[in-house]
């Protein structure tokens, strides 16, 4: 028997943008993969792009919004039944611009302990996860 073939590995960088004492959080639109979970807003990592690079570009992209890219947490794969993803996040803060949802069905700006009344897209659970326990 052929082995399996191998799932797509996709490599996402994310912002969890901090503001005010507050994070971001941008639920999926409908027409997204995973449609209407909260995540923390990032993107593919095109090639020869850093994670921090594609940071910047996706933000201005989806949100119209300049960032300041901070600390980077631990990266987290996550297996999706068609897919893996691992997610490279980073502490953010907003620079400049008003954010338009480009892609993104909402935002919400949420005090950190209360992000986790959210419906979180798997892959981003653990990233929530390690930001709270960073905080603590």
């Amino acid at each position: 028997m052929p082995p399996a073939p191998l799932q797509r590995h996709i490599h996402v960088a994310c912002a969890i943008i901090e503001h005010g004492g507050l994070v971001l959080a941008a639920r999926r639109g409908e027409a997204m993969s995973m449609p209407l979970v909260w995540e923390f807003p990032g993107g593919k990592i095109e090639a020869g792009e850093t994670p921090r690079q594609c940071l910047r570009r996706e933000l201005m992209e989806e949100l119209g919004i300049a960032i300041s890219v901070g600390a980077a947490l631990e990266p987290v794969t996550h297996d999706y039944p068609s897919f893996t993803v691992t997610l490279y996040p980073f502490v953010c803060t907003m620079e400049r611009g008003e954010i338009t949802l480009h892609e993104h069905a909402a935002i919400a700006w949420l005090a950190p302990e209360a992000l986790p009344s959210l419906e979180w897209a798997a892959a981003d659970g653990p990233i929530l996860e390690n930001y709270l326990g960073q905080r603590r």
